[in-house]
């Protein structure tokens, strides 16, 4: 067998190319949430919180300066993230379980 054709072989057997869409899809998708969190979701939250740009607070002890507002933006970015997932799998877990039980 060349190295060629075992390589074909690989990528089918894990289904790399499928890995590859999914990864770059999940790239965009999380541009997409960081928008929507950054510049929908963020300004709202700004506007409840007095002094209104809380992503750039910060909390200082001693020489550390540690970036609190940013932490909480990534925090709620990944929160969305997690949630777009659970439901997308969710859904796809649903279709291939009625799927099934109709054959």
């Amino acid at each position: 067998m060349s190295v060629l054709s075992e390589f074909a072989e690989f990528l089918k057997k894990y289904q790399v190319i499928g890995l590859a869409v999914a990864f770059v899809i999940g790239a965009a998708s999380t541009k997409m949430v960081t928008a929507l969190v950054t510049d929908i979701i963020m300004p709202i939250i700004g506007v409840l919180i007095p002094g209104g740009d809380w992503r750039t607070a910060t909390l200082q002890i001693g020489s550390a300066k540690f970036m609190i507002g940013d932490f909480v933006g990534a925090l709620i970015d990944f929160m969305i993230i997690a949630l777009v997932v659970f439901t997308i799998v969710k859904l796809i877990m649903k279709e291939e379980a009625t799927g099934k039980k109709k054959k």
